[in-house]
């Protein structure tokens, strides 16, 4: 494996993550892969370096460092609320290339405060890049996983259909290709018609007749779903297939993701879109105003940060802010982060623990240095 070098600022990084209260974690670079595959995002899965253990067990490269930290905090059965910084690398398959490269990051768990804490993760990344830039222009992007949510979970769809939808946020080519599918649902292929006949009627003669033929096959020996389970996944796959979305709901949520405009406008053009949509956000769009004032309460102008509805990341365990910095027009990501507060339960921890983090990417940040 190639060495690459550490950037030459890493410990005035390391010193300034320091000050900041987060004390330094180290985490292995070989990684149990079964959290990353379960709970990273489809796009982060595929990227992963996988090998495997003498006894068969699946493994990775260490391909990011929020669940290795909040692995080892759950390990270490440190109280909370607890600051944690990292600085090391982490492989992925990357399109350009350098599939090895270096990112630091906070991992702030077990704050009560929640929109504190978020404000907070913001200002340390902003004045993190500032530090490391100095006299760059930034630009500062946020969205919201809950109130995406919250609009969701108001258009009366199947929870499988939520899901879906929730789990494509900030991915936009996924999205419109669902609201495709919802405008114009397609008719169910891969099914006999026999099977599809016994899907739309009682479910205990679908069952009865997968599980005849599953012992008329042998199948049911190695089977990991019972007749019972295979039934209700058809049933389901069946009903999310043939579900369509009426044209004023659809035309609801393209309005809610087409939102976008400086932060110090967001609290009110939400409460006034909900009020014109007769929707209630209740605790998503509560917090999401509380974290716009703490930021203002650090300093952070919000006119100069862009609040955009449909702006995500692609990671499937955030759960409520999600923000990235960068360069001016610059499309490269500096700083990417964001509030994950079911992780940790997730992952084993016995109670719940809120938490928000950010990673820095530092080849990008050497690169701009350089530049």
């Amino acid at each position: 494996m190639p060495l690459i070098n550490m950037p030459e600022f890493s410990g005035r990084l390391l010193d300034d993550f320091a000050a900041r209260g987060a004390m330094r974690i180290d985490t292995p670079v070989i990684q149990p892969a079964a959290p990353f595959l379960d709970m990273a995002g489809e796009d982060l899965r595929r990227r992963i370096f996988l090998t495997e253990s003498e006894t068969g067990e699946s493994l990775c490269l260490r391909p990011e460092f929020t669940i290795p930290v909040c692995l080892r905090h759950i390990e270490s059965a440190t109280g909370t609320p607890r600051r944690y910084s990292y600085l090391g690398e982490v492989f992925r398959q990357r399109r350009e290339g350098d599939n090895e490269f270096y990112q630091a990051g906070i991992e702030d768990l077990g704050e009560t405060a929640t929109a504190l804490a978020d404000a907070r993760a913001i200002n340390d990344a902003v004045e993190i890049v500032e530090n490391l830039l100095p006299g760059r222009r930034l630009a500062v992007t946020v969205g919201d996983q809950a109130v995406f949510e919250a609009v969701v979970r108001s258009l009366g769809l199947p929870g499988g259909w939520q899901k879906r939808l929730i789990q494509s946020f900030g991915d936009t080519a996924h999205l419109k290709q669902l609201l495709l599918a919802l405008a114009s649902p397609q008719p169910v292929t891969g099914l006999s018609p026999e099977i599809e006949a016994l899907v739309r009627q009682d479910e205990a003669d679908l069952i009865a007749h997968i599980d005849r033929t599953m012992q008329e096959t042998g199948y049911s020996t190695n089977a990991s779903r019972s007749p019972r389970e295979i039934a209700r996944r058809l049933k389901d796959k069946l009903a999310l297939a043939e579900t369509k979305l009426d044209g004023a709901a659809l035309l609801l949520l393209s309005e809610f993701l087409s939102l976008e405009m400086p932060l110090s406008e967001a609290p009110a053009a939400l409460a006034g879109f909900a009020d014109a949509a007769g929707l209630s956000f209740g605790a998503a769009l509560a917090h999401f105003e509380e974290r716009a004032t703490a930021l203002a309460d650090l300093g952070l102008d919000l006119s100069k940060i862009t609040y955009r509805a449909a702006f995500g990341r692609p990671l499937d365990y955030y759960t409520g802010l999600v923000f990235e910095v960068s360069l001016g027009l610059d499309p490269a990501v500096l700083v990417g982060g964001g509030r994950f507060d079911r992780l940790l339960t997730l992952l084993g921890a016995r109670e719940n623990i809120p938490a928000v983090g950010f990673s820095i990417w530092l080849d990008r940040i050497e690169q701009a240095r350089a530049r």
